[in-house]
């Protein structure tokens, strides 16, 4: 190549790189500070606002449990947005300060062939930017969930719970990263297509595996021991024409004594599961009335839309990742001379996170509407709105809920409408009801 194409060529990688790293810069930063801010006007607005009880709570929620409320909140933000901070200050470190570059190149100085030193890469990353999570983790657990009498584990069994969930989470990675790699290396052209087959069948095969294999590895599973509650869950799931592979009762209370209830599984391991902390702090008719409104996400197909909604979105990420893996830029910016694929997989990751938040309230937007529609199947099913409303006020009151969220807050993180909201609007359909 002649030396004056040779750089001209160079000129214009470097003018594309300039662009692309101030563009990456401004949108990290973005969302870096918009975080911070929504968590610091949601705790403005609680600070304002937490000392009214909502009209839907006055005959639930006392002064002294709204003051818990709040202070629970506020640390909890706190705690929150500072371990955010705290996160993307390491991937700038990781990005800025030589690190990224070291590592790869001592990933290749040890002459492994593409896969174990892609695997090998990516570990180090995964270590680097996790650890300094941890010190948040046990904050969290021994200090804030222990103050407001929530946490019941110990040490011990938090670091059991900790060292069997990374040990998991390793071996997924591993399998799921070394198919990836794999594929990257073999079929250069449509590794995207092949990679998005992966990652559904992947997924598949965890939602079956979950209550069987993994699940069990933490907590106990027994079938549900008040043969009264069982009976009216089997005939409740038969009038909505559903069946059901067990019903279980899980020791939750063991770590904490937050309440719930979930399904779970997929075809034969399909299961209901109900806290042990649920089943002693609610009736009867609001267990049902939690379990009606789960059945309303099945009957409703939203399972199937979110699966068919991030199928879609996976697949269109994929094929710009696969379009962006090979393009100098990427790796010109953050001071990797050649293109080696397993590194750029960690730069997308960290260049996709933010875009991602940015589009967050489109998703959140569609759940919220799911949740509504799964409160309305609740209602139809028991034909009344009082077990559900009393359900989410008990939730509530004993997990502490923010019944005073900033809306703008709301839009970026909330899966479910607030409490507030969704108490008066079930008010309102109980007293349209015809006589």
């Amino acid at each position: 190549m002649p030396h004056r194409q040779y750089h001209r060529i160079r000129v214009l990688i470097m003018g594309e790189t300039k662009i692309f790293l101030a563009a990456f810069l401004a949108i990290f930063l973005a969302a870096s500070l918009v975080r911070w801010f929504l968590n610091r006007i949601n705790i403005r607005h609680l600070r304002r606002f937490g000392h009214e009880i909502p009209d839907v709570f006055q005959e639930e929620i006392e002064a002294a449990t709204l003051a818990r409320m709040t202070d629970y909140t506020v640390e909890s933000s706190r705690l929150e947005s500072r371990e955010h901070l705290s996160a993307d200050l390491v991937t700038l470190i990781i990005l800025f300060s030589g690190l990224f570059p070291w590592l790869v190149d001592r990933c290749l100085a040890l002459n492994l062939s593409f896969v174990p030193s892609g695997l090998a890469l990516l570990a180090l990353l995964g270590i680097i930017s996790g650890a300094p999570g941890i010190p948040f983790k046990l904050y969290r657990t021994f200090v804030i969930e222990k103050k407001y009498g929530f946490s019941t584990i110990t040490l011990r069994l938090w670091i059991t719970d900790f060292l069997k969930g990374l040990l998991i989470e390793a071996l997924l990675m591993a399998i799921l990263l070394g198919a990836v790699l794999f594929l990257i290396q073999r079929a250069a052209g449509t590794w995207w297509l092949w990679v998005w087959l992966v990652f559904f069948l992947f997924q598949l095969l965890l939602v079956w595996l979950y209550p069987v294999v993994i699940a069990p590895l933490f907590n106990k599973y027994e079938p549900l021991r008040d043969d009264d509650l069982k009976d009216s869950i089997i005939g409740m799931m038969a009038k909505a024409g559903l069946a059901v592979g067990g019903v279980y009762q899980m020791d939750a209370g063991k770590r904490s004594r937050h309440t719930n209830a979930y399904f779970t599984g997929l075809g034969k391991t399909k299961r209901i599961v109900l806290y042990d902390t649920l089943l002693a702090s609610h009736a009867q008719e609001e267990i049902l009335a939690v379990l009606a409104h789960e059945i309303g996400h099945r009957q409703r197909k939203h399972i199937l839309k979110q699966l068919i909604f991030l199928g879609t979105a996976s697949l269109v990420i994929l094929y710009i990742a696969w379009r962006l893996l090979y393009w100098p830029p990427l790796y010109h910016a953050f001071g990797v001379g050649p293109v080696i694929p397993y590194a750029g997989l960690f730069l997308l990751a960290v260049i996709f996170e933010p875009l991602v938040f940015f589009l967050k309230p489109l998703g959140t937007a569609v759940l919220r509407k799911f949740e509504r529609e799964a409160d309305d199947f609740s209602y139809e099913l028991l034909g009344s709105s009082r077990p559900l409303c009393n359900a989410l006020k008990r939730l509530a009151k004993d997990n502490l809920a923010n019944l005073h969220p900033h809306p703008l807050y709301v839009l970026f993180n909330y899966s479910h409408p607030p409490l507030q909201e969704r108490i008066a609007r079930l008010q309102q359909k109980e007293a349209k009801k015809p006589a």
